[in-house]
């Protein structure tokens, strides 16, 4: 029978819990919000009744939760999907079991799917080089947009932020004398990412030759703009990845591809893990260390030099 839609304070509730005293990302909220929906209307399907969502919620049991997403599995879901759908339901159940919502904590015994890890698609130190000195070329006609996509490109690349922090930027949040900018990541927590002189000399093209074209009454401290003065969208980004890709002759991709191989390179580089950890703004070291991969050659080459018995 299906769910009775309406609102749900249980889930009002905890959606403030997440934002304000976790911290966490709007996008991972809105994530969490989906799943427990999810939830309430699988748990209200095999009731046989008609019950809301924060009655559904109340009446499932472990037994549930493991139905649900068994049958999720059977469905083709990925292991991604399960493993944060299972994180949902913790976070969920556990909050409300702490604060009294709930008598006892379902999610307690629920095992913990791994998500699968997938190898980040990176390109070649000398593909990057392409793809920037095409950046740079195109600015010889002083068009404000191709200033804007080289400033953006070599900060992608000098920093690993992600395609949304970059957008994010505000002109006090760079430090052009120490290179270094101030970065909002996931759940707001700021980070102080360095960069090189490359992506600095194109910030300062930006802002001497084309930033000041773009600027109206109504822009905001925003580093980066829109054809119409307003703050840059991340699509704007990603779509001038993508022609400048193409414009250079090299594999495509996404933004969020220079932050994988800012990192690989890092790693590739000698940097440790704790310090490409800091820079990319990863709350666990285990997605850092998706990375390790590249770095075999590396590792095998020190352990050459260094072993005695090697």
């Amino acid at each position: 029978m299906p769910i009775a839609v309406e609102t749900s304070t249980l889930l009002a509730d905890f959606e403030r819990f997440l934002r304000h005293q976790r911290g966490l990302a709007e996008n991972t909220v809105r994530a969490y919000h989906g799943d427990l929906m999810h939830l309430a209307a699988f748990v209200a399907s095999t009731s046989g009744e008609s019950i809301n969502i924060d009655e559904a919620l109340h009446a499932t049991a472990l037994g549930d939760l493991r139905a649900w997403l068994a049958a999720m599995s059977q469905d083709g879901l990925s292991h991604t999907t399960l493993a944060r759908r299972g994180a949902a339901c913790r976070a969920f159940y556990g909050w409300a079991a702490d604060t009294g919502r709930v008598e006892s904590n379902p999610a307690l015994r629920l095992s913990s799917a791994r998500p699968s890890v997938t190898v980040p698609t990176v390109i070649t130190p000398d593909a990057v080089e392409t793809l920037l000195h095409v950046a740079e070329g195109r600015c010889d006609d002083d068009d404000p947009m191709h200033l804007r996509d080289w400033a953006a490109a070599e900060l992608l690349y000098a920093t690993g932020m992600r395609v949304g922090e970059l957008a994010g930027l505000d002109m006090r949040d760079l430090d052009l004398d120490q290179r270094l900018v101030r970065v909002l990541g996931k759940g707001s927590k700021e980070r102080i990412v360095p960069f090189g002189v490359p992506a600095k000399r194109a910030v300062m093209e930006w802002l001497r030759r084309g930033r000041p074209q773009l600027v109206r009454p109504a822009t905001d401290g925003a580093l980066l703009l829109g054809q119409r003065g307003r703050r840059v969208d991340q699509r704007q980004v990603r779509a001038a990845i993508h022609e400048l890709c193409q414009a250079a002759g090299i594999d495509d991709i996404a933004p969020h591809g220079l932050r994988h191989t800012a990192a690989t390179h890092l790693l590739t580089g000698g940097s440790d893990l704790r310090s490409v950890q800091e820079v990319l703004g990863h709350a666990s070291l285990t997605t850092t260390q998706r990375y390790t991969h590249v770095s075999a050659e590396r590792l095998r080459a020190t352990y050459q030099l260094a072993h005695p018995r090697a």
